[in-house]
């Protein structure tokens, strides 16, 4: 063989093992994008950010966000279904986008099951049940109690037609076999004040935007809306434990990667998203703001959001819930 020839096969060999050292590198090599089916600014952008700091410190590799808003949600998780199932593109999902808009929206452009790889239940906020003082009311069970002895005369605000704290109450008014009347506002701000001021009755809000509402006696705390007590209000029972047995609705924020992603990375992700729950500061900062950090394994999450369609669907369905 002469000189130029072997060169040409050392050549190659060296391609081909530098090649193969590239595809060997371990996950993750480059940054990692977040996408949020939601606008800066808000709520899940807030809990987000210091999220993908301490990932970023504990992977050695950058964690960016990338805010897609817009209908609903829906523009966020049609860019994430679509993104290259290689680990690089999460996405952080929540109840609207992966179980109420299947049944809100006559079409949307991703199947919450068949177009994602689930990874974690990240966090779950739940909403305070609001009175106003005027209503003389202290649980869900005097509530349930009034409602039924005047059928559609109290009146609940929310932030809109399709809102979190919209299909809270209608499933409250399904389960407790009641009926009180919808007074949907632009924003959950308004409904908060109207409320506070008596122009309706009842609201079911996050506990960080009404806590000082309720602490100024404005506002009467009657029940929480997840199955378990909330850290920063242990002292006010479930719904579900005060009248309602079973109920549950809130926010709930889930982790899930392109259909496709392999095995061993969505185990890796899984991984670092529990090390950074499991981080004492940044738990403290979920519970302060009234979510409590969850966890879980991707199958447990699967099952989650499977029953989570079914619940949702019969809410819209019986309430008769309608986009504008």
């Amino acid at each position: 063989m002469n000189r130029h020839g072997l060169l040409i096969i050392l050549g190659a060999a060296l391609l081909a093992a530098t090649g193969g050292m590239a595809l060997a590198q371990p996950f993750p090599a480059k940054p990692i994008r977040l996408i949020l089916p939601y606008p800066p600014g808000g709520g899940t952008d807030t809990i987000s950010r210091p999220f993908v700091r301490k990932m970023a410190e504990n992977i050695g590799q950058q964690v960016l966000i990338d805010n897609r808003g817009g209908a609903g949600g829906n523009i966020g998780m049609e860019v994430a279904a679509r993104a290259a199932p290689d680990g690089y593109t999460v996405v952080m999902g929540l109840t609207a986008q992966l179980a109420v808009n299947p049944a809100l929206f006559p079409k949307i452009p991703y199947d919450p099951l068949k177009d994602f790889e689930p990874i974690m239940m990240f966090a779950n906020g739940g909403y305070l049940l609001v009175a106003h003082p005027s209503l003389p009311v202290k649980n869900a069970a005097e509530l349930i109690a009034i409602a039924k002895r005047r059928p559609g005369e109290l009146l609940y605000a929310s932030s809109g037609n399709g809102s979190g704290g919209h299909l809270a109450s209608e499933l409250f008014n399904v389960m407790a076999g009641i009926r009180t009347s919808h007074v949907p506002y632009k924003g959950g701000g308004q409904a908060l004040v109207d409320t506070a001021a008596g122009q309706t009755q009842l609201l079911f809000t996050p506990p960080i935007s009404s806590a000082g509402q309720v602490a100024s006696g404005r506002l009467r705390a009657l029940g929480v809306s997840t199955t378990k007590r909330i850290s920063s209000m242990p002292q006010l029972p479930t719904i579900a434990e005060s009248g309602v047995p079973g109920y549950d609705s809130g926010v709930w924020y889930a982790m899930l990667a392109p259909r496709g992603t392999p095995p061993a990375i969505i185990s890796r992700l899984h991984e670092e998203f529990r090390k950074v729950l499991a981080d004492p500061a940044y738990r403290d900062f979920l519970v302060k703001s009234g979510i409590e950090p969850e966890g879980g394994s991707p199958e447990e999450l699967a099952r989650y959001i499977r029953s989570e369609l079914v619940k949702w669907a019969r809410v819209v369905k019986e309430a008769n819930i309608k986009m504008d």
